[in-house]
């Protein structure tokens, strides 16, 4: 359940650009910093082609996923802990 409302969240986001922030679990770089190699997360890097190919900052580990896969996040474990990012 957890996984489809945050996955609906963040399709709401991308397609709408109208979502307020607060109704969006955000994290700051700390708290993924202190996630990062656990085996239950993974990060999604979700940033349009373009802004990904020119970008010299990428998440070590993160999954590429354009926008329009996001449909794919259904292939991950129910108890997979899932942090798109595109900035």
């Amino acid at each position: 359940m957890k996984k489809l409302i945050t996955f609906l969240l963040a399709m709401t986001f991308l397609m709408s650009g109208q979502v307020l922030a607060a109704s969006i679990a955000r994290m700051d770089k700390d708290e993924l910093k202190s996630l990062l190699g656990d085996k239950n997360l993974v990060v999604l890097d979700v940033r349009v082609g373009r802004d990904w190919n020119s970008s010299e900052f990428k998440i070590k580990d993160a999954v590429r996923m354009a926008p329009s896969d996001i449909d794919q996040v259904e292939k991950y474990p129910k108890n997979t802990k899932l942090v798109l990012y595109c900035a």
